[in-house]
């Protein structure tokens, strides 16, 4: 029988507790790696985070979405723009949406230190087959969670949007129908963006003009509409003008007058036999409408008056056809009160 000596069994003991303690050693090893590992992933995580869904790009997106939805109001509280006086109009709904519409292939870049923690955010993009540049500025506004960065766009004024119109008190812009005072107005607007003014009326109506508003540091080219009549308009003025003269040639032959009260006329010395005068219209004035002094006037209108009639020669007594064509011109107001036209002839006797 082998006898175990307290030494041995020391010994022995002793190599228990080197392995244990190596054991330890390899675990916390392997958990300070393990914490470390994490603690670079939670890093990387952030910096991810920082640049993507928390970096400055992202209050440029959530703005040009809210210009996509037409909600001002959003836009207006990311922006954090003030809103210079002016017309409203333009700055929600159907014409906010519209303006944003004409915006494709958007890109936005990197953003870029500006000091100061401000960074410019750059965004290319197209309108009507244009490549376009917006920069935004952005600063550093906090932190949200402790470690993601919050950004809010830097203060500024919403640009303004000159419109005038030619002789009318309303046009579009974008779709919608706006006031237009003495003719003109001033509409507050959001960018990027285009806007387009015309007016289509029953009577007056001006070409599409458009603007392109790329940032807010500079005002806009104006969107001038150069009004003109419509067809339905001179038609309308055609249709009175020709029952004025109809009218008037008629009157001349229930009155038998050489001289009526019309644009036309026939002088001679011989005796014109009663019963016999009758007036005609031969050729109808061509209507021309354009604008003068704030207002609407025709252009003067020359036609052609025919009279047949018999005379009596007072020296010889002989009697004779006159057929004679004489050419004519007047002037005459339109005034224009909603649909109703009117037509006030001007005459020179």
């Amino acid at each position: 029988m082998r006898t175990v000596t307290p030494r041995f069994l020391w010994g022995a003991g002793n190599v228990r507790i080197v392995q244990m303690s190596q054991s330890l050693v390899k675990i916390a090893a392997v958990w300070l790696l393990g914490l470390m590992l994490a603690v670079a992933g939670a890093i990387v995580s952030i910096n991810l985070v920082n640049d993507s869904i928390a970096g400055p790009q992202q209050p440029v997106r959530e703005y040009l979405s809210a210009l996509q939805k037409g909600d001002g109001e959003k836009a207006l509280g990311l922006l954090r723009a003030s809103v210079p006086q002016s017309n409203p109009a333009m700055l929600d709904g159907t014409a906010l949406q519209t303006a944003a519409a004409r915006v494709t292939d958007v890109k936005l870049g990197d953003a870029e230190e500006r000091g100061a923690n401000q960074v410019m955010v750059p965004m290319d993009y197209t309108i009507d087959g244009s490549r376009l540049r917006t920069e935004f500025l952005l600063e550093r506004s906090g932190t949200e969670w402790l470690f993601f960065d919050k950004w809010s766009f830097v203060p500024a004024a919403l640009p303004v949007l000159d419109v005038t119109v030619v002789n009318s008190s309303e046009a579009t812009v974008n779709g919608v129908p706006v006031n237009m005072p003495n003719g003109r107005n001033s509409f507050a607007v959001f960018y990027p963006g285009e806007y387009e003014a015309a007016l289509n009326g029953q009577y007056f109506t001006a070409p599409a003009t458009r603007a392109t508003v790329t940032g807010g540091d500079a005002r806009p080219a104006s969107l001038n509409l150069l009004t003109e009549a419509t067809g339905a308009l001179k038609e309308a003025v055609s249709g009175k003008v020709k029952e004025f003269l109809d009218s008037c040639a008629d009157e001349a032959d229930k009155q038998q007058k050489l001289q009526p009260d019309c644009p036309f006329y026939h002088a001679t010395n011989n005796r014109v036999i009663d019963g016999t005068i009758d007036w005609s219209i031969t050729n109808y004035p061509t209507v021309s409408i354009e604008p003068f002094g704030g207002r609407w006037v025709v252009a003067p209108l020359d036609g052609k008056a025919r009279i047949r009639a018999r005379q009596v020669d007072l020296f010889t007594g002989a009697a004779t056809d006159i057929n004679s064509v004489h050419d004519f011109s007047f002037t005459t107001r339109l005034d224009i009160d909603g649909d109703t036209v009117k037509l006030t002839p001007q005459l020179n006797y």
